[in-house]
C-alpha cells in the first residue's frame, strides 16, 4: 500500500480537483483505492456525492481499525472508498496536541487499513501546523499544484524550506503545474523560469480547463464526462508518472 498527499499551504491551486479526478483513475486502472478528505471544507466529499460524517466522535479519527473503517464509504464506482470530511476535523490540531507521538499519528491509523487498499490518498487542507506534519510523515509522495504565479511559486519556497529546517526528506515532494494556461505568456515564462529554479517539478502540466468548474454541478469527477478532453489526458499523465515515482 502507498499513499499519496495532495497538500499546499496555497488554497484555490487545484488541489481537490486532482485528488479526485487521481483516486477515480487509480481505481479504473484496478487499483483498491481510499480518498480521505482531511479538508473541513469537505470539497472532496461533495464531489462523490458523499454526506459528511459529524456524528462520529472526532476522537474516532485516531482509533483502532474498527472504528476508522465505519467511517469509510462506498463510491458509486468500483473499488473507490471515501472517508468523507466532518466539520469537527477544524480540531485535529487540539486533538493530536494531546496525544503522544503527536506528528505519527496519521502514519499510525493509515497504517491499519494496508490489506484493504493498494493506493490512499489525502486531500489535505492549506495550512502547516500539527495535522500537517502528519502528513508529511504519512506521505510516501507529496504532490503539490502549483499555478504559475509568483504567490504560488512563494508557497513552494516556503514549503520547501520548512522541510529544510525539521528535518523532512525533500525527496517526496513532487510539485506540478496546475491550471496552467498554454496561450499565457506569463504562465509560460513562469514555468521555465520556475522548472530551472525547482528541478522537482514533475514532467506533467494540468492546464485550466472549465471542465474543472462543471465538477460542482456534475459532482463527480471531471474524467467521467470530460473523457476525451485533454485535462482526462493531463490527470492520466500526472497519475502514471507519480506511479513511476513510487516503484
Amino acid at each position: 500500500m502507498k499513499t499519496i498527499a495532495l497538500y499546499s499551504i496555497k488554497g484555490g491551486v487545484g488541489k481537490t480537483a486532482a485528488s479526485v479526478n487521481l483516486a477515480y483513475t487509480s481505481s479504473q486502472v484496478g487499483n483498491r483505492t481510499l480518498l480521505i478528505d482531511l479538508d473541513p471544507q469537505g470539497a472532496s466529499s461533495f464531489y462523490f456525492r458523499i454526506k459528511e460524517n459529524n456524528k462520529a466522535p472526532k476522537h474516532q479519527f485516531f482509533s483502532p481499525k474498527n472504528r476508522i473503517t465505519k467511517q469509510i464509504k462506498g463510491s458509486n464506482y468500483p473499488l473507490l472508498d471515501i472517508l468523507p470530511a466532518s466539520f469537527y476535523f477544524r480540531n485535529f490540531d487540539l486533538l493530536l496536541g494531546n496525544m503522544s507521538k503527536s506528528t505519527m499519528r496519521l502514519k499510525k491509523t493509515i497504517s491499519l487499513l494496508k490489506d484493504q487498499y493498494d493506493l490512499i490518498i489525502l486531500d489535505c487542507p492549506p495550512s502547516i501546523n500539527l495535522l500537517a506534519e502528519n502528513i508529511f510523515n504519512a506521505a510516501d509522495v507529496i504532490l503539490v499544484p502549483v499555478i504559475p504565479t509568483t504567490l504560488s511559486e512563494r508557497t513552494l519556497s516556503q514549503l520547501l524550506d520548512f522541510f529544510k529546517q525539521n528535518d523532512y526528506s525533500r525527496k517526496i515532494i513532487h510539485p506540478f503545474f496546475s491550471m496552467a494556461q498554454r496561450s499565457n505568456k506569463f504562465h509560460l515564462n513562469m514555468i521555465k523560469t520556475m522548472e530551472k529554479t525547482y528541478p522537482c517539478f514533475l514532467n506533467t502540466l494540468i492546464g485550466f480547463s472549465v471542465a474543472i468548474e462543471k465538477m460542482g454541478i456534475q459532482r463527480e469527477p471531471a474524467l467521467c464526462y470530460a473523457g476525451k478532453n485533454s485535462l482526462a489526458q493531463d490527470y492520466r499523465y500526472l497519475f502514471n508518472e507519480v506511479i513511476n515515482k513510487l516503484k
